[in-house]
């Protein structure tokens, strides 16, 4: 592969909804521009893009993948993306990385969940977009349909460039709206335009030379006087259009079939912007500036992507956007403030990785082993660090406990929850020390499931995953007061500790606290750090379900000792012994997380949201309109909300979003106590 300079680069990112043909459309592209000699499917799992196991036996992209080629002297630096929800973090790094998209719309399903979700992400990057309705082959496939529904969500700066010839069956490719000739077949013929499309065409192209006009105050004095504009002038204000954000080109084609493909590419390299038109955001102390891409500049690049292979090791994706970067050199990681060495570098396409000996700025790339590196990170130099500002990922909504099968699993499971987080940014892990669980958190049930089947393909580690126990606490009501003997006698010296303990509860959040009140010496002072030790230790199980007990003080007022058989081990155990009893005197009760809660979801959900939200016996505090979105703000129990994440994409159709935090704890209802000490009876007498 040549080398290109910045004008001559396009970094485009592909973004659909699960299922419109993103896959096959690169896939498409790929062949098209010749770096691939066959036009691989997603049913059979031979494309490019998808060639990870899991990829291919789910039939739905799950990675971030790099696929490079060129056209018409322009590399095209092509990221796919995964169209599911739950790896949403794959996309923010694509749009991060790239200065334009391109967004599929299948021509039968029309504007779905996640094309509004990729728009938004989108324009909130303020990427220059295309819009390709693929899928134009398909039964039911209706161009104008699909049309009218993204004007609706998007606006009348969307139009159509090119208007389809035929449908479904009869698709047969379209016509350029500037040029007014036919492109049908692949590859695609050059021929006049239909008679039967004729008055079609002319409306259509006389809404586009309308809207690009609307974008040069010389452009529409021209066309409102009457003048014809000419091809060049239309072109070049289409770009300034497409580059401003102004226009959204739509275009039609049929991957699979390969129709429409060169009319893309061909857009694309013309109307979205190089790296040299675009700035990038470096962050120096708190204060945040434009940086220029210059090849001639010092080195920034930014690290958006990180793959564990148990084979090749860490492989690390990085943008260049300003300066050169060298295999086998040393670079200085800005955001760690330390010396990084690199070996070869790699340009990566799928999993075929080519040696390159330098990536100049504007280009994308990879390098294995890297050492103290990660996501997000900026590698450039010494002497003028620059750092980029990092790709904001969402945070974690949904977790599962991970169990290992066997004992086997055991001693790697740490390291590979380690390598399976670093890989992937929205996924996080922790250890619940009340519950003694790992907990492993991320978007959606569907990518933890994907995390787990790979801990065990990458690093032969097996897995359950669970829903987490909720970390339920025990106090007292009333105070109340527990007498324990610790005696026994078996021939030689015996054993000896005898303790009286003053239970009383403490408001929320205080812990546990212990106070000595021994006077007259009842028990030596040398004993009364073992008392302490016997209480702290018996807090761990409380009375009722024996969950770990919070909020009580523990004041030690009496007690007897024996001057031979008592011993630190036996004021410990009465200690312990003292503090059940008073517990089980003490009216205890159970106590539960409550989480602050805040959902964001479109007007015409709020209703059965907030109805969700009661039923999970929430406490609804408020509601704020926010940019068309109501976002609720309440309270309720942990217990209620461990799998709210799939709740909340079933009643919104995916539009919903939330986070959570955690509050306080509050006393559990009766009924529901009830419910939980049966099951951790039950629990206990199977164990």
């Amino acid at each position: 592969m040549k080398k290109y300079g910045l004008e001559n680069i396009r970094n485009i990112v592909l973004l659909a909804h699960c299922g419109a043909g993103k896959t096959s459309l690169a896939e498409a592209v790929l062949f098209t521009a010749g770096a691939n000699t066959r036009l691989g499917k997603v049913d059979d799992g031979t494309t490019v893009s998808d060639y990870d196991p899991d990829e291919i036996k789910r039939r739905i992209s799950l990675n971030l993948t790099t696929l490079p080629c060129e056209w018409q002297d322009t590399k095209v630096n092509l990221l796919d993306t995964p169209g599911y929800t739950d790896f949403v973090g794959e996309v923010r790094a694509a749009i991060r990385v790239s200065e334009g998209a391109v967004i599929v719309v299948c021509a039968a399903s029309g504007v779905e969940v996640g094309t509004e979700q990729v728009w938004r992400y989108s324009e909130e990057a303020g990427l220059a977009r295309l819009i390709f309705v693929n899928k134009m082959d398909r039964e039911n496939a209706d161009f104008l349909r699909t049309v009218a529904q993204i004007q609706a969500k998007f606006g009348a700066k969307c139009v159509p460039i090119q208007l389809p010839i035929g449908a479904q069956n009869d698709f047969q490719g379209a016509v350029d709206l500037l040029t007014l000739k036919s492109y049908t077949g692949s590859p695609p013929k050059e021929g006049e335009l239909p008679t039967s499309l004729e008055t079609q065409a002319g409306s259509l192209r006389e809404k586009l030379i309308e809207t690009i006009a609307e974008i040069d105050d010389q452009l529409i004095e021209k066309y409102l006087s009457g003048e014809e504009l000419s091809l060049e002038e239309l072109t070049n204000g289409l770009r300034e259009g497409v580059m401003s954000g102004r226009i959204v080109p739509i275009l039609a084609g049929a991957a699979t079939q390969n129709i429409g493909t060169q009319a893309l590419l061909d857009t694309a390299c013309h109307y979205l912007p190089s790296p040299k038109e675009r700035e990038v955001v470096t962050i120096e102390g708190k204060d945040e500036q434009r940086l220029k891409p210059d090849p001639d500049g010092p080195l920034a690049a930014l690290v958006f992507k990180t793959s564990a292979d148990p084979y090749v090791g860490k492989l690390t994706y990085f943008r260049v956007y300003s300066g050169v970067i060298e295999s086998n050199s040393q670079v200085w990681n800005t955001s760690r403030g330390e010396q990084e060495r690199l070996g070869q570098l790699f340009i990566l396409r799928g999993k075929t990785q080519e040696p390159v000996d330098r990536l100049g700025a504007g280009d994308i790339g990879g390098v294995a082993k890297l050492s103290l590196t990660s996501t997000g990170d900026t590698l450039g130099s010494r002497d003028k660090p620059l750092k980029i500002a990092p790709t904001l990922f969402p945070e974690p909504v949904f977790s599962e406990a991970v169990h290992p099968k066997a004992k086997a699993d055991v001693d790697k499971l740490g390291t590979a929850l380690a390598r399976i987080v670093e890989e992937d940014p929205t996924l996080s892990i922790h250890r619940e020390a009340d519950t003694n669980e790992t907990i492993l958190s991320g978007l959606g049930e569907t990518q933890l499931e994907v995390a787990a089947d790979k801990m065990q393909r990458k690093f032969g580690v097996n897995v359950t995953l669970d829903t987490p126990k909720v970390p339920y606490k025990e106090t007292i009501t009333a105070p109340a007061k527990a007498e324990y003997k610790h005696k026994k006698q078996t021939g030689g010296h015996g054993q000896y500790g005898h303790v009286r303990l003053a239970l009383e509860p403490l408001p929320r959040n205080s812990g546990l606290e212990f106070v000595d009140r021994i006077v007259g010496g009842a028990i030596p002072k040398n004993y009364i750090p073992a008392v302490e030790k016997g209480v702290n230790e018996a807090i761990n199980e409380g009375a009722l379900a024996r969950y770990p007990v919070v909020d009580v003080k523990a004041t030690l007022y009496d007690g007897s000792f024996h001057p031979v058989d008592s011993s630190d081990i036996c004021f410990k155990i009465a200690g312990a012994g003292a503090l059940k009893k008073g517990m089980s005197e003490g009216q205890p009760i159970l106590l539960e997380p409550i989480m602050n809660i805040s959902v964001r979801v479109p007007e015409e959900f709020t209703g059965d949201i907030i109805g969700d939200l009661n039923a999970k016996r929430a406490r609804v505090q408020g509601m704020n309109p926010e940019d068309g979105m109501n976002v609720i703000e309440a309270q309720v129990p942990q217990a209620e909300i461990l799998r709210y994440a799939i709740d909340l994409k079933s009643i919104t159709q995916g539009r919903g979003s939330f986070t959570t935090e955690f509050s306080h704890y509050e006393e559990t209802p009766p009924q529901v106590s009830q419910r939980i000490i049966a099951e951790r009876q039950a629990e206990r007498e199977k164990s």
